[in-house]
């Protein structure tokens, strides 16, 4: 069985969306199922047509919402004793070399990351580079956008 890492707030964050997608999203789907099909012939009638493509999304999430739970490997970065590395969980300010530029991120698994947020993918290749490295390292990361160094400023167990 695949392990899937997520943080305690990922976790809860994944049982929101289940939860909301069974007791809210199914009912509304069902019900606008069957008001489509009380308007008659189900060949031409785009509201049923577009009704059952919403409850096959639906339920395709909450397949893939259960899977993930269900291989999930919670970690709870705040029970974990600050080693000195950066780890999955832990909130990490890099500085760019070049630049001088700040960016502070933490590293979670893929369901959980939003860049907007300040938080990335632990698959990500910022966070790959930086993983089990110190405060103080230097590390070069190959990106989409070129190559880029950067200081491991800070490390946080938060």
């Amino acid at each position: 069985m695949q392990r899937y890492p997520m943080t305690t707030e990922g976790a809860e964050a994944l049982r929101a969306e289940l939860q909301r997608l069974k007791m809210v999203d199914r009912p509304r789907i069902t019900k606008a199922i069957a008001e489509a099909r009380e308007h008659g012939d189900l060949k031409e009638n785009a509201e049923y047509h577009a009704a059952r493509e919403q409850q096959g999304f639906a339920e395709a999430r909450v397949r893939d919402i259960e899977s993930k739970l269900s291989g999930a490997q919670i970690i709870n970065i705040r029970e974990i004793a600050p080693t000195g590395k950066v780890m999955f969980g832990t909130t990490v300010t890099i500085v760019n070399v070049k630049t001088d530029e700040a960016k502070k991120y933490q590293i979670v698994g893929d369901d959980e990351s939003d860049i907007k947020k300040g938080k990335i993918s632990v698959n990500s290749p910022i966070a790959r580079g930086l993983i089990s490295k110190e405060e103080g390292d230097v590390v070069t990361i190959d990106t989409p956008g070129g190559v880029l160094e950067y200081e491991i400023d800070q490390i946080e167990h938060i």
